[in-house]
Order: C-alpha cells, then structure tokens, then sequence
C-alpha cells in the first residue's frame, strides 16, 4: 500500500498504523511533546465518556502502551469532575515514556484487570490496545472482554481488532462507541472491524493536515469530496452521442436479465447511448424488455469485436449472464483487443480461472475489474487483509481493481487505495453488482478515468441502495439513482 492521493484527499485518508506512527512522529518533531497529544486524546476519551453518562460509575481498563497512557488521562479527568472511576490495569510494569508519566499522575488505585474489575461498572473505557495490535489476544483475556455487559467506548479501536485490516484477532470488543485521533483507521470502515466500533468520533489532537500529507497516505475513505468536480455532467450543448455510447455484453435466452440491469443502469449514470449486444438466438429475450437501451445481434466472436471497435463506442460492460462457457473467454479477448474501457465483472472474470495469465497479458489501465470474493479468489491471492489483496490484484492485473463487499475496497495499480464506507446490507441481493458494472461504464463511456469512475459509481451504487426498507431487489435501483444525481450536483 505506497499509492499518493494529493492535495484534499489526504483530510479524508484512513492512516494505517504505521502512517499514524509516523504522523505522530513528525507532530512530536514539529514541537508538540508526546504528553500533550496524550492528554488532547484522553481528553476526548472523557469527554465522549461523560456525554454517554452523565453521572454512574465507569471503569477504565488501560494497557501497557499509549492508549493505555490516554486511558489514565481520561480516568484523571473523570474523577475530577466526579465521576466514580476504577482502574484495572494491564500490565503495569511493561508501562514506559509518555505512559508511565500519565500512569504517575492517577491518584486512585490500578487494580489487575480481572473479571471482577468490571462488577457493577455503568460503562467501560477500553484503553487497552487500540489499532496497533500485532499478535491475538490472550484467550483467557478474550473471553474476559467477551463478558464485558455494560456499554463500551473504544479507544482508537476496540481491543482485537486489527487497525489496518478490521479483522479480529483472537476476540475483541463490542464497542458502543469508538474515539479515534487525528484520522479513521482502515479498521474503522473494513468489516468485521466496522461492526464492533460503533459510533467513530474523531478527535483533533494537533496534528494537521500538512502533516498528514507528508506521510503520502496510500489509503481514503470514498467520498464524493474527492471527485464530485469532476462528475461528467452534460455541457449545456450536449447530445447524446456526446455522452458517449456504451456496449453491454447480453446472455442467452435464459440469463438475459442480469445484462439488463446492466444496461438499464448505464442509462441511469448518464451514458447517452446504450447497446445490449447478444447472441442472435437471444434477441427476442432482449427486444421483449428494452425500451430506451438498444440491441445488436451478433453471430461470432469477430463480429462483437468488431463493433467494441467500432469509432462510435467508448465503453463496454462484459460478464453479467454472459455464461462461463469458452466463447465467453473470446468475447472478452475481442473486447479488450479494442483497447477500449471495459468493466469486466462476473462470468468475464470466472471464465479465466484455468488460463489467468491469459486475461493478465491482454488487461489493460482502462480496465475495471468488479469481482465479489468468490470470483476475486478464483485470479488473485487471497490472505483475507483486504487492502493489500486488492492493491496486489491491481499491481497484477495493471488496471483498477473493486472487490465488493460491505466494505467494497478499490485499488488502482499505482497502489491508491479507497474503501467504501456508505453501503446497504440491502444491497446483497441478486443482480446488484449487475447494477454496479453498468453505472461504471456508464460513466466510463462519458470518459470518466478508470479509478474515477469506481469510486463514483460504487458511492452511487450504495447511496442509491441506502435507506431502503426490506424489500428492495435489483430492479429497484436504476429507478433510484436519479434523485441521488440530482442531490449530488446541488
């Protein structure tokens, strides 16, 4: 993970630990001393913990590095402003530097942290580890914090989980609420991580945006700050063939719907023309259901080369329904011959998992890869670390790659990393990544840039997809995307 995002980008970075170790660093460098930037964050810690609980009694489990540091400071100021606060500590003796000086100034008693520490606590303050664990939890210290009943605040994270990763390391806990400092952490918006941190604060505690730039953040949380300027909206003279054309790859007779949708969904994110190209046996299935999408019927692999080739096309999507089978592999070699921007999801992905080099030689920077796990492990390594996966993958594949998720992480293959944080559990429902691929080349065929166009249509996809009753299916979604546009250019 060594991508740059420059200029405003670095306010929405998601700093890994190793990037906020650095940060921290330079701010200390700067002349900010490592106990006042304790003593900012323990600060916030009371504070969220007073406005949680106005009045009751409130344990503070500290551990042997800074986040222990900014439990004490957070104890300390508790009990000054009195409320009744217990600290268990965790291993004392380890404790060192800026730590052990905020230990020295608690006044009250640091019991072991032991499951009675906790008896008739109102809320907990986890100070324990925060994002920078490195190894699992003790289990014995795991199920103790897996007993924990009263509502928890986190400090920086909830203990187990992983910063950079989300994932859980031998346990770790339900978080009511999370305070963080200076910037989110990777671990604050990659599943399971997201789940057990509850409400996310984060706090300033002085270090500032320059100083955040200069660590060259690889990784952000996707928003539409960093690319709403340059949406492909419409000059006031345009046409439709100045919107640009898309090609979407149809099915067969019996997996029509899924290049529909894809289709349909092109229209939507502003492509001013839309061609569903199927196998001739198909055309009547397509015809059937399209109104403003239109249709081409081919006979060979040649002839759909031919028109990805065609000077009137500048987009195309290639995968939803279109069958595993070989003559899906040639429909995919003829489109990438083209040299064209592509969204190559589903079947286009699955077909190569037996002649993977086959598909890397041909991919090119224009490429879009939109693989949900399963498909995602049938081309790449997978070791579950999701940021650095991705980012592999693209390095690999030379072109964006966007594993959709909860969590849908996106990498280019300079190594920019951006990790969705406003999806739907509404969304995991059948034909919805069909949406997805069609919103991207949609904005593709307007000659949106490659990372670009992933990042705006996976927000769009999931904002569009956001709110939503139980219910929704697939269809619903193209129907939904306009009022989010119209939203968006306000």
């Amino acid at each position: 993970m060594t991508g740059w995002w420059s200029g405003d980008a670095t306010r929405h970075a998601l700093l890994t630990v190793a990037e906020m170790q650095e940060a921290e660093r330079r701010a200390v460098a700067s002349g900010i001393s490592e106990d006042l930037l304790m003593e900012r964050a323990g600060a916030a810690v009371a504070k969220a913990a007073m406005k949680r609980l106005p009045s009751g009694r409130i344990v503070v489990l500290a551990g042997p590095g800074g986040n222990g540091g900014d439990g004490f400071v957070a104890a300390r100021i508790l009990a000054e402003r009195g409320w009744s606060v217990r600290v268990c500590a965790l291993r004392p003796d380890a404790m060192t530097g800026a730590t052990r000086r905020m230990a020295n100034l608690w006044k009250g008693e640091a019991a072991a942290v032991k499951a009675a520490c906790l008896k008739d606590a109102d809320l907990v303050v986890d100070a324990l580890f925060g994002a920078g664990l490195s190894r699992d939890l003790d289990p014995a210290l795991a199920d103790l914090l897996a007993g924990i009943r009263a509502p928890v605040i986190a400090v920086d994270m909830p203990s187990g989980v992983d910063g950079d990763t989300g994932r859980i390391r031998g346990g770790a806990v339900m978080a009511r609420a999370t305070v963080t400092f200076c910037r989110r952490k990777p671990g604050h918006v990659l599943m399971p991580g997201r789940r057990l941190c509850g409400d996310v604060t984060v706090a300033d505690i002085g270090i500032g945006d320059s100083i955040v730039a200069a660590v060259s953040p690889g990784v952000v949380r996707n928003t539409p700050a960093l690319w709403r300027d340059r949406w492909p909206w419409p000059s006031p003279d345009a046409h439709k063939h100045a919107r640009g054309h898309l090609v979407v790859l149809g099915g067969g007779l019996g997996s029509s719907g899924a290049s529909r949708l894809a289709a349909a969904a092109g229209l939507r994110a502003g492509a001013g023309l839309v061609t569903c190209a199927m196998p001739r046996a198909a055309l009547l299935a397509h015809a059937a259901h399209h109104t403003a999408v239109m249709n081409h019927a081919f006979a060979e692999a040649e002839d759909f080369a031919g028109l990805m080739a065609a000077g009137h096309v500048h987009a195309g999507v290639l995968g939803p329904g279109a069958g595993t089978g070989t003559g899906t592999r040639d429909l995919v070699m003829g489109a990438l011959a083209a040299g064209k921007p592509l969204v190559l999801d589903a079947d286009a992905l699955t077909v190569f998992r037996e002649c993977r080099r086959d598909l890397f030689d041909r991919l090119h920077e224009l490429c879009v890869l939109t693989p949900h796990v399963g498909e995602f492990r049938r081309l790449f390594k997978w070791t579950g670390d999701r940021p650095r996966d991705v980012a592999d993958a693209a390095a690999k594949a030379g072109c964006v790659v966007l594993l959709k998720g909860p969590d849908t992480t996106i990498s280019d293959h300079h190594g920019r990393l951006a990790i969705n944080a406003n999806g739907s559990p509404f969304l995991a429902t059948a034909g919805s990544g069909d949406v997805l691929a069609g919103i991207i080349g949609g904005l593709l065929a307007q000659g949106t840039r490659p990372l670009d166009a992933a990042m705006m249509g996976c927000w769009l996809h999931a904002e569009a997809g956001g709110g939503c009753v139980p219910g929704l299916v697939a269809e619903d979604l193209a129907g939904r995307i306009a009022p989010v546009l119209a939203a968006l250019r306000q």
